[in-house]
């Protein structure tokens, strides 16, 4: 499991006992913090031998942090990678079910699906299915039921290639580039829903999307994926016959 984490604030430690408590070996990746939040990282890792700590002196972005993990994880001689945000938005309860779906179906990414509750901001979810439409296009309706959601698990070596090969896909166009390009690749996606949090300010809530700069990231993300989607119609139409069985 990989938690990538830049400036986190309080609800760090929580989601790292919580995660260890499901399952025994996290990559926490320190993405460049400088708000002090990892700290309790050495206090939680000297409680638990499955926590290790990947330290990155200069923020790289959420795909930048993972691409790190992935060849650590690699070298290690892990195959699959679930990525839990650090934020206290994902459901740990729920790691164990989407690993044993992930056995399942190996040959598979496993993608979040997220449950709003009354606490989802409108606009965030509003922009959500803008952004679902535009991904959907872009595989053809193959399978990928949400762009952006942050709790999945992929295959590390076919996801480090994706990665290496594109100038994109390290900050919050991460999940929807890579997503939508394991799957041209022929790498079916297999939906899981799961509930999402988001936590008030007063309770340690952090966000870091800008909205003006990141939505403008994912438009321009959109447009070039779709562009190329546009030119392989024919294979993203066999595609969707053979991974048929996958959607739910």
């Amino acid at each position: 499991m990989i938690i990538p984490s830049y400036n986190s604030g309080p609800l760090l430690a929580p989601t790292l006992r919580a995660t260890l408590a499901k399952w025994q070996h996290v990559f926490l990746v320190v993405d460049g913090s400088t708000d002090g939040s990892d700290l309790c990282a050495e206090t939680i890792n000297n409680e638990s031998a499955s926590l290790e700590i990947l330290r990155l002196t200069v923020n790289q972005g959420k795909g930048g942090a993972v691409l790190s993990a992935l060849k650590l994880a690699f070298g290690r001689g892990f195959t699959h990678a679930l990525i839990f945000d650090s934020d206290g938005q994902h459901d740990a309860c729920d790691i164990p079910k989407m690993m044993a779906l992930s056995l399942t179906y190996p040959e598979a990414m496993i993608l979040g699906v997220p449950i709003f509750g009354p606490d989802a901001p409108a606009l965030r979810v509003g922009g959500r299915r803008f952004g679902n439409w535009w991904t959907n296009f872009a595989t053809l309706w193959g399978g990928i039921q949400d762009s952006l959601f942050g709790f999945r698990i992929y295959p590390i070596e076919a996801s480090i290639c994706v990665l290496e090969q594109i100038q994109g896909g390290r900050r919050f166009d991460f999940e929807t580039q890579l997503a939508v390009r394991l799957y041209w690749q022929g790498v079916p996606a297999v939906s899981f829903p799961s509930k999402v949090t988001y936590p008030e300010k007063n309770d340690g809530g952090i966000t870091h999307f800008k909205y003006l700069r990141d939505n403008l990231l994912l438009i321009i993300t959109h447009i070039k994926l779709s562009l190329r989607a546009a030119t392989m119609l024919p294979h993203l139409m066999a595609l969707r016959k053979r991974n048929a069985r996958y959607r739910q």
